[in-house]
Protein backbone atom coordinates (compact mmCIF):
# COMPACT_ATOMS: atom_id res chain seq x y z
CA UNK A 1 0.00 0.00 0.00
CA UNK A 2 2.90 2.20 0.35
CA UNK A 3 4.26 2.13 -2.71
CA UNK A 4 0.52 2.82 -4.39
CA UNK A 5 0.61 5.77 -2.38
CA UNK A 6 3.75 7.24 -3.12
CA UNK A 7 2.84 6.42 -7.04
CA UNK A 8 -0.40 8.27 -6.29
CA UNK A 9 1.37 11.39 -5.01
CA UNK A 10 4.01 11.06 -7.73
CA UNK A 11 1.61 11.27 -10.27
CA UNK A 12 0.16 14.78 -9.01
CA UNK A 13 -2.78 13.59 -7.02
CA UNK A 14 -3.99 11.81 -10.18
CA UNK A 15 -6.43 8.81 -9.15
CA UNK A 16 -6.66 5.26 -10.35
CA UNK A 17 -9.31 3.70 -11.72
CA UNK A 18 -11.96 2.40 -9.42
CA UNK A 19 -9.84 4.33 -6.22
CA UNK A 20 -12.68 5.36 -3.56
CA UNK A 21 -12.04 8.95 -1.63
CA UNK A 22 -13.32 12.30 -2.19
CA UNK A 23 -10.66 12.63 -5.62
CA UNK A 24 -11.99 9.36 -6.79
CA UNK A 25 -15.30 10.18 -6.68
CA UNK A 26 -14.57 13.64 -8.75
CA UNK A 27 -12.57 11.41 -10.99
CA UNK A 28 -15.47 9.13 -11.61
CA UNK A 29 -17.48 11.81 -12.22
CA UNK A 30 -14.87 13.48 -14.52
CA UNK A 31 -14.63 9.69 -16.62
CA UNK A 32 -18.40 9.76 -16.30
CA UNK A 33 -19.11 13.05 -18.11
CA UNK A 34 -16.14 12.68 -20.62
CA UNK A 35 -17.96 8.92 -21.66
CA UNK A 36 -21.65 11.23 -21.78
CA UNK A 37 -19.55 14.03 -24.26
CA UNK A 38 -18.12 10.88 -26.21
CA UNK A 39 -21.37 9.34 -26.49
CA UNK A 40 -23.60 12.38 -27.58
CA UNK A 41 -20.52 12.94 -30.13
CA UNK A 42 -21.08 9.19 -31.90
CA UNK A 43 -24.46 9.62 -31.83
CA UNK A 44 -24.53 12.87 -33.58
CA UNK A 45 -22.16 11.74 -35.94
CA UNK A 46 -24.06 8.84 -36.31
CA UNK A 47 -27.53 10.77 -37.20
CA UNK A 48 -25.11 12.93 -39.48
CA UNK A 49 -24.10 9.76 -41.54
CA UNK A 50 -27.55 8.86 -41.72
CA UNK A 51 -28.22 12.07 -43.00
CA UNK A 52 -25.89 11.69 -45.75
CA UNK A 53 -26.61 8.25 -46.97
CA UNK A 54 -30.15 9.83 -47.15
CA UNK A 55 -29.68 12.74 -48.94
CA UNK A 56 -27.30 9.98 -51.28
CA UNK A 57 -30.22 7.48 -51.52
CA UNK A 58 -32.35 10.46 -52.56
CA UNK A 59 -30.07 12.00 -55.18
CA UNK A 60 -29.64 8.36 -56.71
CA UNK A 61 -33.59 7.70 -57.47
CA UNK A 62 -33.74 11.30 -58.88
CA UNK A 63 -31.00 10.29 -61.13
CA UNK A 64 -32.34 6.84 -61.87
CA UNK A 65 -35.71 8.95 -62.31
CA UNK A 66 -34.14 11.18 -65.03
CA UNK A 67 -32.71 8.30 -66.68
CA UNK A 68 -36.27 6.43 -67.22
CA UNK A 69 -37.69 9.70 -68.11
CA UNK A 70 -34.69 10.29 -71.05
CA UNK A 71 -34.91 6.40 -72.02
CA UNK A 72 -38.42 6.85 -72.65
CA UNK A 73 -38.22 9.88 -74.39
CA UNK A 74 -35.57 8.33 -76.48
CA UNK A 75 -38.33 5.35 -77.34
CA UNK A 76 -41.60 7.48 -77.74
CA UNK A 77 -39.17 9.64 -80.47
CA UNK A 78 -38.16 6.14 -81.80
CA UNK A 79 -41.43 5.16 -82.16
CA UNK A 80 -42.54 8.44 -83.78
CA UNK A 81 -39.77 8.09 -86.37
CA UNK A 82 -41.02 4.60 -87.44
CA UNK A 83 -44.45 6.03 -87.63
CA UNK A 84 -43.17 8.11 -90.02
CA UNK A 85 -41.28 6.10 -92.03
CA UNK A 86 -44.24 3.83 -92.56
CA UNK A 87 -46.50 6.93 -93.54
Amino acid sequence: MGEKEEAWIGKDMKVWKGQTGEMGEERDEEEEEEEEEEEEEEKENEEEEEEENEEENEEEEEEEEEEKEEEEEEEEKKKEKENEKEN
